[in-house]
């Protein structure tokens, strides 16, 4: 059983962008901490009341969210 939901967060056109990637989650959010809590809130939504054993996941599981940044390019500019 998985003791980690996956999850990733990348700049939208306007927003950031939370999106799991072990679960039909996405949200968003003006900054990184509000994208952050969002993305919380929304695993916990989905997981409240299901059976996590079914989803391969462990009790209580820990959301490990990686970070997209722009392009060495994009960044000097």
């Amino acid at each position: 059983m998985r003791k980690i939901i996956q999850a990733r967060i990348y700049l939208g056109e306007s927003y950031y962008v939370g999106e799991c990637i072990d679960l039909p989650v996405v949200t968003q959010g003006k900054t990184l901490d509000e994208v952050t809590r969002n993305l919380k809130e929304a695993v916990a939504l989905h997981l409240e009341g299901e059976d996590l054993a079914e989803l391969d996941l462990e009790p209580e599981p820990s959301v490990l969210v990686s970070f997209e940044l722009d392009t060495v390019a994009n960044a000097k500019t």
